[in-house]
């Protein structure tokens, strides 16, 4: 018990605190009651705690998915852009499927 407050609340009187001349035997200290916590306050701000750190959770998710399918996007465009003058200028490559004729030849 290093600090005077806990001595006091184990019923330890410090001399020093008596006036001069006093029998510490008839001494009587009076302690104020302690403050009342609300038990609620900590379980509300947990789950407040709780629920923002899921909604940013899911925010930054979000906002992460969205940037990939940014870049995904602008990479495809720029492919498309791209491909025709890397194959040789306005070359476009089509597939064709002949149907055999009703006439016979």
């Amino acid at each position: 018990m290093i600090r005077p407050d806990e001595q006091l609340r184990a019923g330890h009187i410090p001399a020093a605190l008596l006036p001069h001349g006093t029998d510490p035997r008839q001494v009587v200290i009076v302690h104020t009651a302690p403050a009342r916590r609300s038990l609620h306050a900590g379980a509300i701000g947990v789950v407040l705690s709780l629920t923002v750190g899921v909604g940013a959770v899911i925010w930054i998710s979000t906002i992460a998915v969205l940037q990939i399918a940014s870049v995904a996007a602008s990479t495809a465009a720029s492919l498309q852009a791209a491909i025709p003058a890397l194959v040789g200028g306005g070359l476009s490559v089509t597939l064709a499927v002949k149907l055999p004729r009703k006439g016979g030849k």
